[in-house]
């Protein structure tokens, strides 16, 4: 049996009678979508998506500036009127 990775759940029947009062009622929180009692998906307001797209691009530019504090060793000092 697969996880369900919310603490709501709906079936797709009941997800099609009234889709925003089921995200207003989730308070932000993620719903899973069941399907035969498995889930297939999960809806989650707007808000949360843009701060978990937020955070997923944080955490990429964090992995970047890791990579590259080792290419400071071989960095040109310059100064803007040089440029």
């Amino acid at each position: 049996m697969e996880s369900v990775l919310a603490n709501c759940s709906v079936s797709i029947s009941e997800l099609k009678k009234n889709p925003s009062a089921l995200i207003e009622q989730s308070g932000g929180e993620p719903i899973a979508i069941l399907n035969h009692n498995k889930p297939t998906a999960y809806l989650i307001p707007a808000e949360t998506y843009e701060a978990l797209l937020e955070q997923i691009e944080n955490y990429q530019l964090g992995v970047i500036v890791k990579e590259r504090q080792y290419e400071k060793i071989s960095a040109v000092e310059v100064t803007l009127d040089e440029l």
